[in-house]
């Protein structure tokens, strides 16, 4: 039997672009994921922009803070 030498498998050609969109899209199922957790866990989650994050050449992107209650928390 011959044996077959070790190579890498040949990872997928990938730009930088197209990897931060990929790892804002992963984020957010993440996080709407954790909110869907919370709210089965009593809570009232708002994501609140908190800021606008610009690059300076035309890029932008909001920046957020959640905002949680609890639903014994009548005061809010």
């Amino acid at each position: 039997m011959s044996v077959t030498p070790f190579a890498p498998a040949a990872m997928p050609d990938t730009d930088a672009q197209k990897r931060a969109v990929d790892r804002v899209a992963e984020a957010a199922h993440r996080l709407n994921d954790a909110v869907q957790r919370a709210i089965a866990a009593g809570y009232s989650v708002e994501l609140v922009r908190t800021s606008r994050h610009h690059d300076g050449t035309g890029n932008w992107g909001d920046q957020i803070v959640p905002t949680v209650r609890n639903s014994a928390d009548k005061s809010a």
